[in-house]
């Protein structure tokens, strides 16, 4: 199964129409990856789709790079239980 990181790249990539290999763990959504608002809640809601959480929405959109967004999923998942090893 993929890593949470390969993941939040793989949905990342699909939102923003960009390819994987251009994401980086650096890299800010809207400053370097250009994600617009809409985009951003887009994202938030892939990201719930993709490993079956639920989060909290502002702290979700607080989130600015890939890096942390990583971090953030990972807490969420193993807050609500989510076995991320499947």
């Amino acid at each position: 199964m993929a890593t949470v990181e390969e993941r939040v790249k793989a949905v990342t990539a699909q939102v923003l129409k960009l390819s994987e290999e251009e994401i980086n763990n650096e890299d800010n959504f809207t400053a370097d990856l250009g994600a617009e608002s809409v985009q951003s809640i887009e994202l938030v809601a892939m990201f719930e789709e993709e490993f079956g959480i639920e989060m909290d929405e502002d702290a979700a959109l607080a989130v600015e790079t890939v890096g942390t967004a990583i971090e953030f999923i990972t807490n969420v998942c193993k807050e609500q239980g989510v076995d991320l090893e499947g």
